[in-house]
């Protein structure tokens, strides 16, 4: 006869049912964290409705994606507009209130591919400008305010060192014919090029530069997508050592991106959101709604493995880790909306595609992931991995993670200490950070042939290829070309030469309907900090003495330049708004849930820490230059001034998960009558399977950005991925259990005021348990 085996009552079956004569797994003892009190017992129910009407909940999801992507293809069609910050957005809503489009200005390079000397002393570069000329003139009405080196009075057309020529042109319109146009005048110097080899002849100007940073953001979207769903799965595939397993965080991440996209299609029509932006949702979707399944799934698997039957399994899943995933979705799509109080609608966009994805990650995590669940049982093991499936199908404690925690708890200042002082050295160079936006020519490869092209037009003619584009206007709607205005716009041409090199020509003018817009290129790569004193120049003591002097007019500057330093400045006054509003969302929503005034206090003041040494290897990495042949990028000395406050604000809500996760499994032992040290090293080592998967797909989805072609997508990886590594290892196994065991019993009180605030308040619990005792608690 088999023998009969010996229950032993393990420390975890104490702290998710307690003793077995006072409540059962579906009935949470009050107070115990896991349980969310009310809430978590409504995700219960949830839940529980989920399990019991499945068909229902997964044809609903999947009714719900289908909707989705119908109405985004029959609804779709951007109409939203941002509005730029400062005078760039002046220019940008008076030039959108014509009728017309502003004339595309583009530029043509001509120039020797060896040697020097005078531009119209070389017969090739005289016959090659004449070959542009005659073949714009085979296109008749597709170019306008035409001028070329070889024009009478076009010294501004040769370059200082005279080997060079610009020729500079708009694609004419009307509206309907602009696209056709410009097609047809690059055909044209694709043509010359060809015909006169031994001359470069390259174009780059407002729309052959746009379509080359838009070229690249479809072709990083496309390698971003083909790549974080393979390299996801394979992580998830050594996650679980299973392959149905692994494919449910899968399925439900592409169901719910999709989805995401399909409402974004249609709500483009009320705001804006650029390309840039759906490849950051399309990764941030992805990682979170791996992390919110694979909360729910670990612990699913880890109830099943004590011994509970599947039903048991999901409810007490649903009141622990869909608690915490509900909570930490909750604070990420609060903390994003942090962003729209700078006042910027860029950031409208980002914003609500963000928050969307993270919001449909958190209800099919909780809704559909219990139905699957539930419809599968223990077949959600099936197709075990060879060598990797029996291991991974047991889900057992970290021993590492456990001796870590073990040892930070018996010295905790020595270990915190130590790990603080590594984070502030990592965090050093950050102090020197110099917020500077990419200009294309430093944002893009110079592999792209556009990019080349402007990159040796901006060393010929500095500023030739973005000038600044300075709006003019009458008052009272009259014409703004009158003679004084013209005669002003030619007075531009002395405060260039006076300027020091920061203007520079040729300048060009063009109507649209009641606007004269005139381009005078700057100093500079377009947003350094010479391109910033060029602008002060035309802005302060250029215009003023010119177009300021007419009366009836008015005017404003615009352009890439502008654009980039009025962003900067919006964004500079309101971070400090921005910040505020984050940390003290953070701190009230830590103080409800877990019902202390440390950890909220110490939660913070880790994010701050962890922030500070993202930030540093950012600086270090793209401002200073290390790494950038191994990364492939070219440093122009400076870092993205929109991604710091990006970060901050999306790295803040993230990690919560693992604080909210990591926290709620030491308030778990602790309840169950730990004392507070063993109770931190039961919830590290318990928590240690569920952190590292979700950190590993974290990193590894963020990671993907660093292979993308843009510089900013580059430091938005490197930034995001450090972040998170260092918010699951030293953060998570040093930095946290050093604070908690320092805090001891202070760490879990409220002082007497606060205990009025909702929520259960901590109810005693039996004797204590000593963590570490349960053989099988991931």
């Amino acid at each position: 006869m088999p023998r009969k085996r010996k229950h032993v009552t393990t420390e975890r079956d104490r702290s998710v049912t307690g003793p077995r004569d006072r409540r059962t797994p579906e009935t949470p003892a009050k107070g115990d964290l896991s349980s969310g009190g009310g809430q978590g017992a409504f995700i219960e129910r949830i839940a529980g409705w989920s399990m019991r009407h499945r068909a229902l909940a997964i044809g609903g999801w999947l009714a719900l994606v289908i909707v989705s992507l119908l109405a985004g293809a029959v609804f779709s069609g951007s109409s939203a507009i941002t509005d730029d910050p400062g005078e760039s957005g002046d220019v940008k809503r008076v030039v959108e209130a014509q009728k017309n489009y502003e004339p595309i200005l583009e530029n043509v390079l001509i120039q020797p591919r060896d040697g020097g000397g005078e531009f119209t002393d070389n017969p090739a570069l005289v016959k090659a400008t004449e070959d542009l000329v005659a073949e714009f003139r085979k296109t008749p009405g597709a170019v306008t305010g035409l001028r070329t080196p070889l024009n009478p009075g076009s010294e501004q057309q040769i370059s200082e060192d005279g080997r060079s020529g610009l020729v500079t042109f708009f694609v004419a319109g009307p509206n309907d014919k602009m696209t056709a146009h410009f097609d047809s005048v690059t055909e044209a110097v694709e043509r010359v090029a060809a015909r006169n080899k031994d001359v470069r002849v390259v174009q780059a100007g407002d729309v052959s530069l746009s379509r080359a940073v838009d070229e690249a953001v479809k072709k990083d979207f496309a390698s971003a997508e083909s790549t974080s769903l393979p390299v996801t799965l394979v992580i998830l595939l050594f996650v679980f050592g299973a392959l149905v397993a692994a494919a449910i965080p899968l399925l439900l991440a592409a169901t719910t991106v999709v989805g995401t996209f399909g409402l974004i299609a249609v709500l483009e029509r009320w705001v804006a959101v650029n390309s840039a932006v759906t490849s950051m949702i399309l990764l941030i979707g992805i990682a979170v709604s791996v992390d919110y399944s694979l909360f729910y799934l670990r612990r699913e698997r880890e109830e099943r493995a004590a011994g509970r039957s599947v039903s048991e399994s999901l409810h007490i899943a649903s009141r622990t880790s869909g608690h915490v995933v509900i909570v930490s979705g909750i604070t990420v799509i609060l903390c994003l909306c942090g962003l729209l109080l700078s006042g910027l609608d860029v950031f409208r966009g980002l914003t609500l595609g963000t928050a969307l994805v993270v919001g449909l990650a958190m209800t099919a995590s909780v809704t559909v992931l219990p139905a699957l669940l539930a419809a599968l049982g223990h077949r959600v093991d099936k197709g075990r991995v060879p060598w990797l499936g029996k291991r991974r199908t047991t889900v057992a404690e970290s021993p590492g993670w456990q001796r870590l925690a073990r040892a930070v708890v018996k010295r905790p200042r020595v270990w915190g200490g130590a790990a603080v002082v590594a984070l502030l050295v990592m965090a050093a160079p950050a102090v020197d950070m110099r917020l500077q936006d990419a200009a294309v020519v430093n944002s893009l490869p110079r592999s792209s042939p556009t990019v080349d092209a402007a990159i040796r037009m901006q060393e010929a003619f500095p500023g030739a290829p973005t000038p600044a584009r300075i709006a003019v206007w009458g008052i009272d709607g009259g014409r703004p070309d009158t003679p004084r205005v013209e005669a002003a716009v030619d007075e531009l041409h002395q405060q260039i030469a006076g300027s020091d090199g920061h203007l520079a020509g040729p300048v060009s003018t063009v109507r649209v309907d009641d606007v004269l817009m005139v381009r005078v290129p700057l100093a500079g790569s377009g947003t350094d900090e010479v391109s910033h004193a060029a602008l002060e120049r035309l802005r302060e003591v250029a215009l003023p003495a010119t177009l300021g002097e007419v009366e009836g007019i008015d005017y404003a500057v615009g352009g890439r330049t502008a654009f980039a330093e009025d962003f900067k400045d919006q964004l500079t006054s309101r971070s400090a708004l921005v910040v505020g509003f984050v940390l003290l969302l953070a701190f009230a929503l830590l103080l409800v849930v877990f019902r202390s005034l440390a950890i909220p206090l110490v939660s913070i003041a880790l994010n701050l820490l962890s922030m500070g040494a993202a930030y540093g290897v950012l600086t270090w990495v793209f401002q200073d230059g290390a790494f950038s042949s191994l990364l492939g990028f070219t440093p122009y000395g400076g870092v993205a001034g929109w991604l710091p406050l990006f970060m901050f604000v999306v790295l803040f809500g993230l990690s919560m998960d693992y604080h909210i996760f990591i926290l709620s499994r030491i308030r778990e032992r602790k309840l169950a009558g730990a004392g507070t040290r063993e109770a931190v090293v039961g919830g590290i080592a318990a928590s240690a399977g569920v952190v590292t998967s979700a950190a590993a797909i974290m990193t590894a989805v963020f990671s993907v950005f660093i292979t993308l072609s843009a510089i900013e997508n580059k430091m938005m990886g490197v930034g995001m991925a450090v972040a998170i590594l260092i918010d699951a290892t030293i953060v998570r196994g040093v930095l946290l259990p050093a604070a908690v065991a320092m805090l001891g019993e202070r760490a879990w009180t409220l002082p007497g005021p606060l205990n009025r605030l909702p929520g259960e308040g901590e109810q005693p619990q039996p004797a204590p348990v000593t963590a570490g005792s349960g053989a099988h608690t991931g």
